[in-house]
């Protein structure tokens, strides 16, 4: 089964993480991709620019309606995500247990679809191009 486990940061957790040296923090991270890799677990992975970067989609009106970031209060921001193959949802926790974020910070973990999902809708016209494209696509790591 594939997880992808979404680490999720705070306002809070940013400020904490200032305290850190940033080669200390690229150390741990680094540490613990290279353990999820000679485990054979890890499939993927990336961290994500500074919320400033980046835009939100709202579809809440007829058309929709993009605010560049920052977006005002934050409560909780996606900061990076690794996705995993594993045996089971309790395998994917305990590697999300591990992960080396700080105080005021989360990480989520969540079942990729797959197949079996969409059973019922497998002579679905998008269903059958999925996989036809799934195969076409260059697999990441």
């Amino acid at each position: 089964m594939k997880y992808m486990l979404i680490m999720r940061t705070t306002d809070e957790a940013l400020q904490a993480a200032k305290k850190v040296s940033f080669e200390e923090i690229i150390n741990a991270m680094g540490a613990f991709n290279e353990a999820m890799i000679n485990a054979g677990v890890l499939l993927a992975g990336d961290g994500l620019a500074d919320a400033e970067e980046g835009a939100v989609v709202e579809f809440t009106e007829e058309e929709p309606i993009v605010t560049d970031g920052p977006y005002g209060e934050t409560h909780e921001l996606f900061n990076g995500f690794w996705i995993l193959q594993v045996a089971s949802k309790e395998e994917a926790v305990e590697w999300a247990k591990r992960v080396p974020i700080g105080p005021c910070s989360k990480v989520e973990v969540r079942r990729i679809t797959d197949e079996s999902d969409f059973a019922d809708f497998s002579e679905n016209e998008y269903i059958q191009k999925e996989k036809g494209w799934r195969e076409e696509l260059p697999q990441q790591w």
